[in-house]
């Protein structure tokens, strides 16, 4: 298993639409996070019009025995939010919560971050899962930290709070025989934090949410099958597959089979992250020199902004201030592969 590989894909994806160019907390489009993969509370999908839903559901198709052993993993991000409270007249234990705080020339940002997480579930043989389906419950405790913020003086001016809720949910995994040596397999995680969704907002929701949730899929002494290139002979049970939220395919070196990821966002089998991409830049939908060039382009305003409200976003900026020449040349473009162009059309004629 390449897990180096698979871990730079898992990362694109958990950090997809984390914050988006132009990275301040000020900008529009960063008002509203996590876009993809998000699992609400029940109740509050229950309160809503839209698509909002509280649950995912992810199917493939696998080759092996009943010896052949199956592990699952569920990678989600686990939204904590930091508020910044200005200190007032009364003391250090009286303050009022701010979208930002100044503070001898730093400043200070109301903000979401998040926390990875993740459920490891080892199945064991295939055998033992037919028609005995398998379920874990996952908690993950509320948590609340303070920190001051002091002046030159030592004179605690404000503070910074760091909130996670309390959030809880469920793994069901099933096996089913659909032909001999071939099994498909059933994941089902469900978000069950107990939540009043009646008049709740939505930022109070993502709060008790599972963002950015996906499915790890990895077998051993047997090996999964494309559904996006499926056999002749196994494409009537590709198409029965019932995926909801999520989109399967290999990962790994093109070629192996013993990697599975159901990804919030679409992709094709055997992912990759461009080799010539210096970083993260949350935004897969956009060419890395065309961002890149943009964000050299901030003003001096902006990149402090951005680099007050996230670290991610400080990282992200000064590694992009720190390319060199050769490594922006590098964007600009690389051939893959060539092959020869066929048909009379394409004969050079001079």
């Amino acid at each position: 298993m390449n897990t180096e590989m698979l871990d730079s894909i898992v990362k694109a994806i958990l950090y997809e639409g984390y914050i988006l160019y132009p990275y301040r907390p000020s900008a529009l489009k960063n008002r509203q996070r996590w876009n993809f993969g998000v699992l609400y509370p029940a109740s509050y999908c229950a309160m809503q019009s839209g698509t909002d839903a509280h649950a995912l559901q992810a199917e493939c198709l696998l080759l092996g025995d009943e010896r052949t052993q199956l592990g699952i993993v569920v990678r989600f991000l686990h939204p904590l939010m930091r508020e910044v409270g200005k200190i007032g007249e009364r003391g250090e234990d009286c303050w009022e919560i701010v979208e930002a705080l100044e503070v001898d020339g730093q400043t200070f940002y109301t903000w979401q971050e998040a926390v990875e997480r993740s459920v490891h579930l080892v199945l064991g043989a295939l055998g033992e899962l037919l028609g005995a389906p398998r379920t874990a419950s996952f908690n993950f405790p509320a948590n609340r930290r303070i920190e001051f913020i002091r002046d030159r003086t030592d004179r605690a001016v404000g503070v910074l709070i760091r909130r996670q809720d309390a959030i809880s949910g469920g793994v069901e995994v099933s096996l089913e025989r659909l032909d001999a040596g071939v099994f498909k397999a059933t994941v089902r995680v469900e978000n069950r934090t107990a939540f009043d969704g009646a008049g709740a907002s939505r930022d109070e929701a993502l709060l008790r949410s599972l963002a950015s949730a996906h499915v790890i899929f990895e077998v051993r002494g047997g090996e999964f099958i494309s559904l996006l290139d499926p056999p002749a002979e196994l494409r009537a049970h590709v198409a029965a597959c019932r995926n909801v939220g999520v989109w399967p395919v290999l990962v790994g070196e093109p070629g192996a089979r013993d990697l599975m990821l159901a990804s919030p966002i679409i992709l094709y089998d055997y992912p990759q992250v461009a080799p010539e991409s210096a970083g993260d830049l949350f935004d897969g939908t956009e060419i890395d020199e065309l961002l890149s060039l943009r964000i050299l382009t901030l003003t001096d305003e902006e990149k402090r902004e951005a680099r007050a409200a996230d670290e991610r976003a400080r990282a992200l900026l000064e590694r992009t201030e720190s390319l060199h020449a050769g490594q922006m040349l590098r964007l600009h473009g690389a051939i893959r592969e060539m092959r020869p162009v066929e048909g009379e059309e394409a004969t050079d004629k001079r």
